[in-house]
């Protein structure tokens, strides 16, 4: 066994690429999220999985659903459970716009990105998005196909 610990992160950012793909987004919010036990140290080391994760209100809070955050190697019987619901922390006007907006026919609430800010406490973006139609879709890989094809000439 080697004396050295696992490497902390510094800097922690995870990214849901794929929703830029399948979403038009509107609005986004910094949001902070209420944690339990061990959560904190499994997502400074890096070890969430926020593809699946979408929220949704409980009465009139944000919580976040299916996010996976690893259970803490060196936790205990006391370890946090991987994918429970998550309360998310925003002011109550933001709340409150989010709510009366994601009542209309198309839009959601989808987390698209979990980081660590300066102060060392979990934050997570989250993007009020409208779903992309298959030529949204098709059109994009199009515009991204020709400007990778300017910038190697």
């Amino acid at each position: 066994m080697s004396g050295k610990k696992k490497e902390i992160q510094k800097s922690v950012s995870i990214r849901n690429r794929k929703a830029s793909h399948e979403y038009h987004f509107i609005d986004i919010y910094q949001a902070g999220v209420v944690l339990q036990g061990t959560e904190i140290k499994s997502i400074r080391m890096g070890k969430v999985t926020i593809s699946d994760a979408f929220c949704l209100f409980i009465g009139n809070e944000l919580f976040l659903r299916n996010l996976h955050i690893s259970q803490y190697d060196k936790g205990n019987i006391h370890n946090h459970e991987e994918k429970a619901d998550r309360k998310l922390l925003l002011k109550r006007k933001e709340l409150k716009k989010l709510q009366y907006d994601a009542q209309d026919v198309g839009l959601t609430i989808i987390p698209t990105k979990v980081y660590v800010n300066a102060r060392g406490l979990a934050k997570i973006e989250v993007v009020l998005a409208k779903g992309k139609k298959l030529y949204d879709k098709r059109q994009d890989l199009k515009a991204k196909d020709a400007k990778r094809e300017i910038e190697r000439f």
